[in-house]
C-alpha cells in the first residue's frame, strides 16, 4: 500500500511538472531540462531508498525464520536424544515427554511450512516488482513520446501561424 502511495505521489509531481512545463511553453518559455532531470533523479533516489528499506526488512524476516528453523531442528535432535535415554530408563514422565515431543514436531513442521511460504512470497514479490518496473518503463516511454508529439504539434502550429501572418501582412 505504501508503494502505491509513493507511486501516486511521484506521478502527481510529474503531472504538476508537465502542467507547469506546458504552461511555460505556451508563454514562450522553455522547460529547464536540468530541473526535469533533478526531479527524475529525486524520484529514482526515493524509489531506490524504498527498495533498500524493503530488502532490509525482508532479510530481517528471513534471518528470523532461519534462526527459528535452526533452533527447532536443534531442539528436535536434543529431544530425540532425551527420548532414547527415557527408553532406557522407562521414566514415569515418559507420556508427558512424548506429548511435548509431538508438539515440537508439529511446531517444526509449521516452521518449515512458514519458511516455504516466505520463499513463495519472496518469489511473488520479485515477479510483481519486475512487472511494476516493466510497466513503469513502458509508461515513461509513452510519456516521452507524448511530450515529443506535443512539442512537434506546437512547432507545426507555430509555423502555420507564422505563414498565415505572412499571408495577412507580407511585410512581416
Amino acid at each position: 500500500m505504501a508503494m502505491l502511495q509513493w507511486y501516486n505521489h511521484i506521478y502527481s509531481q510529474f503531472i504538476e511538472m508537465k502542467n507547469s512545463a506546458t504552461t511555460g511553453m505556451r508563454s514562450g518559455a522553455l522547460i529547464d531540462e536540468n530541473e526535469e532531470e533533478e526531479i527524475a533523479r529525486a524520484a529514482f533516489a526515493s524509489f531506490q531508498a524504498r527498495e533498500e528499506e524493503i530488502e532490509k526488512k525482508k532479510m530481517m524476516v528471513k534471518e528470523k525464520v532461519e534462526l527459528k528453523l535452526g533452533r527447532a531442528e536443534e531442539e528436535t535432535r536434543r529431544l530425540a536424544q532425551v527420548w532414547e535415554e527415557l527408553e532406557v530408563l522407562t521414566d514415569p514422565m515418559r507420556k508427558e515427554v512424548a506429548m511435548v515431543r509431538k508438539k515440537i514436531d508439529v511446531a517444526n513442521r509449521e516452521v518449515r511450512s512458514l519458511g516455504q511460504s516466505c520463499q513463495k512470497k519472496e518469489k511473488e514479490y520479485k515477479e510483481a516488482l519486475e512487472a511494476f518496473n516493466h510497466k513503469n518503463n513502458e509508461k515513461n516511454q509513452l510519456t516521452a513520446a507524448l511530450m515529443e508529439l506535443v512539442k512537434e504539434s506546437e512547432n507545426i502550429r507555430m509555423r502555420k501561424l507564422e505563414e498565415l501572418n505572412k499571408n495577412i501582412d507580407p511585410s512581416y
